[in-house]
């Protein structure tokens, strides 16, 4: 691992770490009560170093099974639902239980794909999932699998880890598994096949490598681990794959050891985000700015802020990409709204501490936010 790929996971501040179904519930055989213990003491010597952290477990629908003596996953919906209904009971409470016995306070936070599609779906679950790590509070994420159908049949958890990476913008994504990591070819088939110790991920050869279904237990396999990392890096976050029972996995990670396979994402979180923006082809509307809060743009790199908005065009909602114009009607900036149209012509000329008599909440206090605000022209 080259030294500047070995700083990746040292200097990752926010971490999602999702962990397998064969992992959590030893091949099947109930909930590993010790090594969830283990993870949640290696969570809690992270959240002592000052970082940021959701765990995204898998296991419902694999303790499901043992609680209903099932040997076989089922292939029937509703058994299917069935066995997540029975299995989440029994998977929330262990992770409470040994979080808590580390100091560690958490929630449940149960999502589908669709609460990731849908726009204001999507920034509530993130503007929960934010006020958590802000209050200290380690999130326990696991798909819905009671009430979905496709993400069930379809769906597993390293995609669902990708997508909670990119939700919070996190630094990086670990895919703890029961493998060391990925190979070049299926070890057990092929004696030649060599460890990839780092690559970049999105690497089309990569995906070539990954072949090979998930166990009986899971439904991922390592591709699924490889499109994970793919898609996370589409916000700037990087993946490493490692096996879970690496003794002090998540310590030693964070340290800068090299463990696992580092995916590493070839564009950085912030330069990601920016570009995204930059680049996105469908304004939704404007605002019009007066001369003031062009140089608060320009110059001191602010958030915008309703009092410099003097008009308002268009009509788009929260999270929609707008343009932002001077008095001359140039577009100086676009950035993500933090409020719809409706919103924001009630906002023009008004100071922040207003927004909550106007509107009756407040989601944010500014229109733009400096991080969801890029500059155009600099």
């Amino acid at each position: 691992m080259s030294e500047s790929a070995s700083r990746v996971a040292a200097e990752a501040r926010r971490i999602v770490v999702k962990v397998g179904s064969s992992l959590v519930t030893n091949e099947g055989r109930g909930l590993d009560e010790a090594a969830i213990g283990e993870w949640s003491r290696q969570l809690a010597a992270l959240a002592k170093d000052g970082r940021e952290l959701i765990m995204v477990s898998s296991g419902a629908i694999a303790e499901g099974m043992k609680r209903l003596g099932w040997s076989t996953r089922p292939r029937e919906l509703h058994e299917l639902q069935a066995a997540a209904a029975v299995g989440q009971m029994g998977l929330a409470q262990m992770y409470e239980t040994k979080l808590r016995e580390n100091g560690l306070p958490s929630a449940q936070v149960l999502l589908t794909h669709a609460d990731l599609a849908d726009r204001e779906r999507y920034l509530n679950a993130r503007s929960t999932l934010v006020t958590l790590l802000g209050l200290g509070v380690l999130p326990v994420i696991n798909e819905n699998d009671t009430v979905v159908n496709d993400e069930i049949k379809f769906g597993d958890n390293d995609t669902l880890g990708a997508l909670v990476a990119n939700l919070v913008e996190a630094d990086l994504l670990v895919i703890l598994t029961d493998q060391k990591g990925l190979y070049s070819a299926d070890p057990r088939r092929d004696p030649a096949a060599t460890f990839v110790h780092e690559a970049r991920a999105g690497d089309p050869a990569l995906e070539a490598m990954a072949g090979g279904a998930g166990s009986s237990i899971g439904k991922g396999g390592m591709i699924t681990k490889i499109l994970a990392a793919k898609r996370a890096a589409g916000s700037g976050a990087s993946t490493v794959i490692a096996w879970g029972r690496e003794p002090d996995c998540l310590p030693r990670l964070a340290r800068g050891e090299a463990i696992g396979t580092l995916l590493v994402a070839p564009t950085q979180k912030s330069q990601a985000r920016k570009r995204w923006i930059a680049d996105h082809l469908q304004l939704r509307g404007a605002v019009g700015i007066d001369e003031g809060a062009v140089a608060k743009l320009r110059e001191e790199g602010k958030s915008l802020l309703p009092i410099g908005m003097v008009a308002v065009d268009g009509e788009f909602s929260r999270g929609d990409v707008i343009a932002v114009r001077d008095p001359a009607g140039r577009e100086v900036a676009r950035g993500l709204a933090n409020y719809a149209s409706a919103e924001a012509r009630l906002l023009c000329r008004k100071p922040s501490a207003e927004i909550e008599r106007l509107l009756g909440y407040v989601a944010e206090p500014e229109m733009i936010h400096r991080d969801n605000l890029v500059v155009l022209g600099r």
